[in-house]
């Protein structure tokens, strides 16, 4: 049987080598790579992907957008697109790319010819916030603050460098213009009529993310318990192969324990008689948050 071919725009990036690994691991496609030196020859470009079933962006925004205005110049040789990029996941035409976000969203994905890939802090917090939401739970004009914190890698080459190179601080909070590029995909795949404040992290680690929600029960419709919050997000969630709600519920919580996995945790920490809950998200920030997700959704997209 031929296999589906696959060309990954971009794989020296750090996605790029992990959707590359996971790829010849699964060995499911064969995979096609530029020449280096031709990397930014338009031609060589644009004849990878005529040749190509699926090809993977992973490019900086305005050149995934080129990318796929080339792509899309291919007329009936034109490939299915996949971007891992920031630049199309709340654009009109695409669809997105997180499979387990309500029932038919892997259908749309399987039949997509365009799709985005969801970032890594996004992907924790849609998968909190919008089961509830729709539940009827959590009013969509609720004052959400989402909070994370992610290992370096998550900041691509530079800060990769940086940290391993020891001039970086050990822990870092940014964001604080409350305009990160991850939060209009929160905002409008979770469901909440209010953007939500978002602060992220990164710390002295390669991989591996937190994502955390504080909460107040009176927010809730009908002031819920811990419990109820979790039985709907259980509820959300079972049968699915990559997420878990979780019902361990430790003292402290670590960021690495899914790495190089394309799992998520949800868990509901509450204290009732105080009113007050946290939701928290643990993920692979290059797996089910970047790379995992990719090759997820290559899957769906190839009815492998």
């Amino acid at each position: 049987m031929t296999k589906p071919i696959i060309f990954i725009d971009g794989e020296a990036g750090t996605t790029g080598l992990g959707i590359r690994q996971r790829l010849d691991a699964a060995g499911f496609a064969e995979l096609r790579s530029i020449d280096p030196d031709k990397r930014k020859d338009e031609q060589a470009r644009a004849d990878l992907m005529a040749e190509s079933d699926l090809v993977i962006l992973c490019l900086p925004d305005d050149a995934a957008k080129q990318a796929a205005a080339l792509a899309a110049s291919l007329g009936n040789k034109a490939p299915r697109l996949l971007d891992a990029s920031t630049a199309h996941r709340v654009a009109d035409g695409w669809v997105y790319g997180f499979p387990e976000m309500e029932a038919g969203q892997a259908r749309l994905i399987r039949e997509a010819a365009r799709v985005s890939n969801p970032g890594c802090y996004p992907t924790g917090a849609i998968a909190l916030l919008r089961p509830l939401v729709e539940e009827g739970l959590l009013p969509a004009d609720a004052h959400i603050t989402i909070n994370a914190v992610s290992g370096y890698s998550g900041g691509g080459k530079q800060m990769i460098e940086q940290y391993e190179g020891g001039k970086h601080p050990k822990f870092d909070v940014y964001g604080m213009s409350m305009e990160h590029k991850h939060v209009p995909e929160m905002h409008l795949f979770s469901k909440l009529a209010r953007r939500p404040i978002f602060i992220p992290s990164v710390g002295d680690y390669r991989q591996g993310m937190i994502v955390s929600i504080p909460l107040f029960a009176d927010q809730l419709t009908g002031k819920p318990s811990g419990k109820d919050v979790s039985d709907v997000l259980a509820r959300r969630y079972a049968g699915s192969e990559a997420i878990s709600v979780n019902p361990d519920l430790p003292a402290r919580l670590e960021p690495e324990a899914l790495n190089d996995t394309n799992k998520m945790e949800l868990r509901v920490y509450a204290n009732d008689r105080l009113g007050q809950m946290v939701l928290m998200a643990r993920l692979d920030n290059l797996g089910k948050g970047a790379s995992g997700a990719a090759v997820q959704n290559a899957r769906l997209m190839l009815g492998v």
